[in-house]
């Protein structure tokens, strides 16, 4: 049991468990005592419940009530007008049966994407989904914005992401047995302040502390230093963005034309490396990928490639890449190439070597997994079969009727009228904001759950206040995390705010399955039932748990783990034949007939260079010739609590910081502190300068999650003064294998804007009026 002080009780959220109580001014937070590296993020929920932005009742756009539902451009700038109870939910239920009798319900797309709650019961994703499933189904979306195109070429090549990621590759066995760890894209501290679901205990940065003090050696590949945490000691390799795959193409070659490739590995292990072969030594292109080649690609120099290729043999080396580089156009072929370049030095399957992907993003990675996880509520079955790639959600409203390519299936998109979106913000998540902001126009209705005025939010037609996890009770646990916490309610629920649980049983009600939704449970009784259900599971394996009542006075209770079972990627290295991948051949395919039959020129049958359209190399970069990386926010999880005091804290005044390199910024004579304009031909944001050397000329960098913040919303093309990078993204798949997020890499250029500052209006309620 964790000690607590007087009146506090526990709580958990996906950046950590902690301890909080109530006080006169806001909410007292302390982190988990026995956590060694807390997230600073937790210090936002101090003053969240009462924040300006918290919205109090429920609210109607004022042009959907006075026009009814239909595709209107006035969403994002029209004023909302406050509403009862029953009356939202009556507008609510009375859309969705006019949209399931006019449409099928095949017309809602059931938006959820976003970490929402870390609890258990009160998980958004779940929730939202289970109401529509009862109710007749609903068009889903599938995959992330965080690994769109690693989820996708995976399976195709090596089996699930699980087979090369989690317990797969531990601390312990790197900190054990590990050498070299080269990092192709980083493993940025910041990233594994959180997981989904939350972890008790911070630990993965100690572990690296203890493997480097072993003597493990850090190879950082990423145009960003700080990509690794300083305790470290990599050394810096910091090629063009986007450039990473030809980058590993030159260092095959060296193993391939110097013998220092694992000839018996490749054979017994591998499936088509002569077909890539052939391609690596230019007899299929005219181009031979050597050094010299990439060189003039990635910006690092022919003889650094050829010594570090031979750094990596003969050494226990993991290879691991990060979700940042298939967040770009042509991002399945970085996980594709990592994968064989760890199978040409023959470490796959080996303790603390191989391939990781990815390695260091959440928390969680490099533990061994939990032996149990805390259950959730049913979501039922989806009747209806449609679904888009996540990122594809602008093309779905903009494009109905439209085919699109994915995984080898030619689909087509819904036309879709109503949208209904519970625990996620796609005004951070989504790229080119103001093409969104158009998507956004063409649904009939817009209804939207949320605390706060987001923009996703301000764009909505019917706004659903609901709580946050401090105001309700639930129970948490992270992905592989071996605690499971009681959430204690410390808050009452703010204004008129109710929990989604209540919200969709009152929907459900009204629309005649308001019992096929609950069982007859509220949602603090589903808490005691699936509590019981899972001390029955573990009785089962002979693991015995407090009681319920034990259990929520105490706060938490601990699994015992079970005793580490052989990953199926050792199981497959010891035994290819007892234990074959589930890939077609049974065997890592660095070349896929599976991919090649799909016939799609972006994404061929073996890793490829494939040149992208942003970035520095192209021709574009000559009229924008920044390469802009918008990566993770080290304040906030994505937009989460932007407006809470971590995030405020980073900002200058009050706008995001963007990192400029020194020869970028003297050549646009620019100063740490002055305000910047940041444009293509999609945008523009305003944000706030910070000179830095800890990036690579021609880089910029600055986090996602600011909220998107138009100068003029009657503009079509507006300038965000807050500094949200989507207002400049390119919104385009991956490739039409994965149609994954390219949201990380834009070409753009800068320039000091000296013009009078616009007002900051996102952390500000928008206009409400009277009916």
């Amino acid at each position: 049991m964790t000690e607590r002080l007087p009146g506090e009780r526990p709580h958990h959220s996906h950046w950590g468990a902690f301890l909080a109580q109530p006080t006169p001014s806001g909410i007292a937070v302390r982190p988990r005592p026995d956590d060694p590296d807390p997230s600073p993020i937790l210090h936002s929920f101090r003053t969240a419940r009462t924040a300006a932005v918290r919205i109090p009742q429920p609210m109607a756009r004022r042009g959907w009530l006075e026009h009814g539902p239909q595709p209107d451009d006035r969403r994002g700038r029209d004023p909302f007008v406050p509403i009862s109870w029953p009356e939202a939910l009556d507008l609510v239920a009375a859309e969705l049966k006019r949209v399931r009798t006019q449409h099928g319900s095949v017309a809602i797309f059931g938006g959820s994407y976003g970490w929402a709650s870390a609890g258990k019961v009160h998980a958004a994703p779940t929730l939202v989904h289970r109401f529509l499933n009862l109710g007749g189904g609903y068009t889903r979306s599938v995959n992330t914005y965080s690994s769109g195109a690693g989820s996708v070429i995976l399976p195709h090549v090596v089996g699930p992401a699980s087979f090369v990621s989690r317990g797969s590759v531990t601390w312990q066995d790197i900190v054990d047995h590990g050498e070299v760890v080269i990092a192709f894209g980083g493993m940025a501290p910041k990233n594994r302040q959180v997981e989904g679901g939350g972890p008790s205990r911070h630990l993965a940065g100690e572990a690296m502390r203890r493997a480097r003090e072993r003597g493990v050696q850090f190879i950082l590949v990423s145009p960003l230093r700080d990509d690794v945490q300083d305790a470290l000691e990599a050394r810096w390799i910091a090629p063009r963005p986007a450039t990473d795959t030809a980058l590993m193409l030159g260092l095959a070659y060296v193993l391939e034309t110097e013998g220092l490739a694992d000839r018996a590995f490749l054979d017994r292990y591998t499936s088509g490396y002569p077909e890539f072969r052939r391609y690596l030594l230019g007899e299929t292109d005219g181009q031979p990928k050597t050094p010299a080649w990439a060189a003039a690609i990635c910006g690092i120099d022919a003889e650094t490639i050829v010594g570090l290729a031979r750094e990596l043999v003969g050494k226990r080396t993991l290879i691991s890449v990060s979700y940042s580089l298939q967040r770009a156009e042509f991002g399945e072929q970085p996980v594709w190439m990592g994968l064989t370049l760890a199978a040409m030095l023959g470490q796959i399957g080996l303790k603390g070597g191989g391939f990781a992907y990815p390695l260091g993003a959440f928390a969680s990675d490099g533990e061994p997994p939990a032996s149990a996880h805390f259950p959730s509520l049913p979501q039922g079955k989806n009747p209806v079969s449609d679904f888009i790639p996540v990122a594809r959600i602008a093309d779905l409203l903009l494009h109905p009727g439209e085919e699109f390519d994915y995984d080898g299936h030619r689909l087509r998109y819904p036309d879709i009228r109503l949208v209904y979106w519970a625990g996620g913000n796609p005004f951070h998540h989504h790229q080119d904001l103001n093409r969104l902001r158009r998507a956004f126009a063409r649904p009939d209705t817009i209804v939207v759950h949320e605390p706060f005025w987001t923009a996703t939010a301000r764009h909505a037609d019917i706004v659903l206040p609901v709580t946050l996890t401090l105001e309700r009770n639930d129970i948490g646990q992270g992905v592989d995390d071996p605690v499971i916490i009681a959430m204690h309610q410390i808050v009452p629920p703010f204004a008129k705010a109710r929990d989604d649980y209540a919200v969709f049983a009152d929907l459900a009600d009204r629309l005649g399955y308001g019992e096929l939704f609950t069982e007859g449970r509220s949602a603090d009784e589903w808490l005691r039932y699936l509590y019981n259900q899972f001390q029955r599971s573990l009785a089962d394996r002979g693991i015995t748990i407090p009681s319920f009542d034990e259990f929520w006075d105490a706060g938490e209770v601990h699994v015992p783990p079970l005793p580490r079972r052989e990953p199926p990627i050792e199981a497959f290295r010891r035994d290819p034949d007892a234990f074959p991948l589930p890939t077609p051949t049974g065997k890592i395919e660095i070349f896929s007939t599976t991919i090649a039959a799909f016939g799609y020129d972006d994404c061929p049958g073996h890793p490829s260079w494939l040149e992208p359209r942003e970035w520095l190399g192209a021709p574009l970069a000559a009229r924008f010739p920044v390469q802009l990386v918008a990566n993770q926010p080290a304040t906030r999880l994505h937009s989460q609590l932007d407006f809470g005091e971590t995030s405020l804290a980073a900002k200058v005044a009050g706008r995001e910081p963007i990192r400029i390199h020194p020869d970028d910024a003297a050549a646009r004579g620019i100063a740490s502190g002055d305000i910047v304009r940041v444009f293509n031909d999609r945008g523009a944001f305003l944000a706030a300068a910070i000179v830095s050397d800890a990036l690579r000329p021609g880089v910029a960098q600055i986090a996602t999650g600011a909220w998107f913040d138009p100068d003029d919303p009657d503009k079509p093309i507006a300038m965000c003064v807050h500094g949200n990078p989507n207002a400049v993204t390119r919104d385009a798949g991956t490739s039409r294998l994965a149609q994954g997020s390219i949201g990380q890499l834009t070409l753009v250029e800068i320039e000091r804007f000296d013009g009078p500052l616009p007002p900051l209006r996102a952390h500000q309620p928008p206009p409400l009026v009277e009916r």
